[in-house]
């Protein structure tokens, strides 16, 4: 809808196709460097700040060269997550713990033998139950030393880790990040970016329109890339070519846009 309205070729604010920010290049370059030497990294932020988008440039890095099997169902139970890593590994078992162990090991040594890197990635790690995290941890102490084990949390894994009992993971920490939000002049340059990208002009959002985006967003990617794309919805029902400000602020009056005291009012 959007594409025929706006004479477009491709989607807007495609986050299936995303290109990194600064600050995200930066994190990949340092999570590359960590796998090459081994090392236990952990990526946060909160949510919708582009941690899914690093992850996916790290997965997208070199397939050739670079294993990342991913765990994204992390409310497993441990023998679940072993089975997820063996089919992440193309790996099959009689689902008993101790033999998915034994083939997880023994195909890593593989993978290092042929000079490859292994970048395992586990996603929402904050879910992820603590006594799992750790059988995970001795698990991979058995993977080759140059391994780099990727954590993609929220922030509420490092308070977890700060515990006493959970010093043994913390100490092992080798590259901690927090994914920032955005000042309103980086999510500017977002958003007339990605408008580059699909050959629109920046006066398809009104200057009123960008200002309320920047404010609304508060910092976060997700909440600036959904509203940029309903404002554009709103704008293909109202036949307009620009998103103005009251197609902005038909989106803001949604339930899920507002806060509890606007919706008790």
């Amino acid at each position: 809808m959007i594409r025929s309205h706006f004479g477009l070729e491709s989607n807007p604010f495609d986050d299936s196709r995303p290109e990194l920010l600064h600050h995200q290049k930066e994190i990949l370059d340092a999570i590359m460097v960590h796998s090459q030497q081994g090392g236990l990294c952990v990526i946060m932020g909160e949510p919708g700040t582009g941690k899914s988008v690093i992850k996916q440039a790290i997965i997208n890095r070199d397939s050739k060269k670079m294993i990342t099997p991913t765990v994204a169902r992390t409310l497993h139970t441990y023998s679940n997550t072993l089975q997820i890593l063996c089919e992440a590994f193309g790996i099959e078992t009689n689902k008993r713990d101790t033999r998915s162990e034994k083939m997880l090991i023994e195909t890593a040594w593989k993978i290092n033998s042929e000079g490859k890197m292994l970048v395992p990635i586990i996603d929402d790690a904050h879910l992820m139950d603590i006594e799992c995290m750790r059988k995970l941890r001795l698990l991979f102490e058995d993977f080759p030393k140059n391994h780099n084990l990727v954590l993609i949390a929220q922030p509420t894994l490092m308070h977890k880790l700060r515990l006493t009992v959970n010093e043994d993971i913390r100490s092992r920490i080798t590259y901690s990040v927090k994914v920032p939000r955005l000042n309103p002049d980086d999510i500017r340059a977002f958003i007339f970016n990605q408008l580059d990208r699909i050959k629109l002009g920046h006066n398809s959002f009104s200057e009123d329109a960008i200002e309320l985006i920047v404010r609304s967003s508060e910092g976060v990617l997700r909440r600036t890339r959904n509203l940029c794309i309903s404002g554009m919805l709103e704008a293909v029902r109202d036949h307009k070519q620009v998103v103005g400000i009251d197609q902005i602020n038909r989106v803001l009056i949604q339930p899920h846009w507002r806060t509890e005291r606007d919706l008790q009012s």
